[in-house]
């Protein structure tokens, strides 16, 4: 168990500050996922185990989108949620341990001071009652929640509060983004665009992965599910779905698509290998098969499960019946178009570790930074940055570590991507002044005192961590994440 179990880096009460998500709906596909045993624990809080399946109950009250569902596989939600739960249970144990109470009588003044419950500017006990009746929650619950966030909220206070921030803060909150750079840059893109990945180095690339180039080739069949097939009307009636009850039952208990069709007399429709283009293997299209349905189909990705399925009022059986993998040639402009962009940003990352070196040997110092442009055929710009906003050449993202760069320093800056690169030569910068009459003045107050509670929320949320022994179980979370 040790050896699967992570320490848990997330920052809980940051994520508690900014809101919990509360989304009280169905979460759905963790029927019976896991069960029983020690393998099943989640997380751990000091002595305390945090089982897979009360984590699983807990995902059942969240309302997630169908997106969100498909792209759990793909995407941190799964710890993101993990981490908040955890991190309800950490303030907890931290609000009990310091002894913070909410009496009725703060509990009342919290209520009755909230605008939502008032009527000709004062509280209406009608309104509370109407608004109760509306979220579908009792009293007790209600007052209970408010008494869990009152809690919370005094326990943040305490860590934050009585917080001076100094005007030399504030001033350099004011300077990040209030300044203008003169500067000279060389774009690197047209630099890299020049050097093409050879023949040799996309076989190598291509014979390491040839695994991932595929064409997948699926054997599918559907049978419509009529009421004059199956109930010997007409009309999608009550008989209809009573029947349609009875072949749902019998595929979920595990009988086969054949068996399935033959007992209700369903027409089979049978298509062998085609592609997620609707092409078969010689490249024909098949034409027969409505898109949803296809779509549908083909986007299941068990084989010999027939599955009931509903299309916009449409009935049908559907089975995936086998899948095939097809290697995809070298040729294929899929597989060029992806090697090329995998050797063109592992170049992009060998080339800027190599000038970043460069820069701090002096290597672009001085007329040095001139010279290299010449050599390699690029232009040296000259530039003013003012503006975060000024996307046009960099981007915010880039604009910002502009501003953060230094007189005299040559500097290589990208985006995440690698899709733009540029050498950097600071000359000069100059800053606004910040008038302590102004409304900027808060503004950048309020920036800096955020900033300052955050580093606060940081350092207490590291030390809570290691206080309440947090670990994570990331081969549990993986197996909850691969079960949609």
């Amino acid at each position: 168990m040790s050896t699967s179990i992570k320490k848990l880096t997330k920052s809980f009460f940051i994520k508690l500050l900014v809101g919990i998500i509360i989304l009280p709906f169905v979460f759905w596909g963790m029927g019976d996922v896991f069960r029983g045993g020690n393998q099943n624990v989640i997380a751990s809080i000091e002595s305390e185990k945090v089982s897979t399946q009360e984590f699983i109950n807990y995902l059942r009250q969240i309302n997630l989108n169908e997106k969100q569902v498909k792209d759990l596989p793909k995407t941190d939600l799964v710890e993101q949620i993990l981490s908040q739960y955890i991190g309800r249970k950490v303030m907890a144990l931290e609000i009990e341990k310091k002894g913070i109470v909410v009496n009725d009588n703060a509990l009342r003044n919290i209520i009755k001071n909230d605008k939502l419950f008032y009527k000709d500017n004062k509280f209406s006990r009608t309104e509370y009652e109407k608004f109760l009746i509306k979220s579908g929650i009792t009293a007790p619950q209600f007052e209970a929640n408010i008494v869990e966030q009152e809690k919370r909220r005094q326990l943040l206070s305490s860590l934050a509060g009585g917080i001076v921030i100094s005007e030399s803060l504030i001033k350099e909150e004011f300077k990040k983004e209030n300044q203008t750079k003169t500067i000279q840059y060389i774009a690197l893109d047209e630099y890299y665009a020049r050097q093409k990945p050879s023949n040799e180095e996309m076989k190598e690339l291509y014979e390491r992965n040839k695994n991932i180039f595929f064409i997948e080739f699926k054997s599918i069949q559907y049978a419509a599910i009529t009421p004059n097939v199956i109930s010997g009307s007409n009309d999608y009636d009550e008989n209809f779905f009573k029947q349609l009850d009875v072949i749902e039952n019998k595929v979920l208990d595990g009988q086969s698509f054949e068996d399935t069709a033959k007992n209700n007399n369903l027409k089979i429709i049978n298509i062998a290998k085609i592609n997620a283009k609707k092409e078969d293997q010689n490249n024909n299209k098949i034409n027969n098969l409505p898109k949803d349905l296809f779509d549908t189909i083909y986007n299941i990705s068990s084989t010999k499960t027939p599955e009931v399925i509903n299309l916009q009022g449409k009935y049908y059986l559907v089975e995936v019946k086998n899948i095939e993998k097809k290697n995809k040639p070298m040729t294929d402009p899929e597989v060029l178009e992806a090697l090329n962009a995998q050797l063109s940003f592992k170049n992009k990352i060998e080339k800027n570790t190599s000038i970043a070196k460069d820069i701090s040997l002096g290597a672009y110092a001085g007329e040095k930074f001139k010279k290299f442009a010449k050599d390699n055929g690029l232009e040296v710009k000259n530039y003013k940055v003012s503006d975060l906003k000024q996307n046009e050449i960099f981007g915010e993202g880039l604009v910002k570590r502009i501003f953060l760069t230094k007189d005299g320093e040559i500097n290589l800056i990208t985006n995440s991507t690698l899709s733009k690169t540029f050498l950097i030569s600071t000359k000069k910068t100059e800053f606004k002044k910040l008038d302590k009459t102004s409304n900027d003045f808060e503004k950048y107050e309020a920036k800096a005192r955020l900033n300052l509670i955050n580093k606060i929320y940081k350092s207490y949320d590291n030390n809570v961590n290691q206080k309440y022994k947090v670990q994570l179980n990331q081969r549990t979370i993986d197996r909850v994440k691969n079960s949609f």
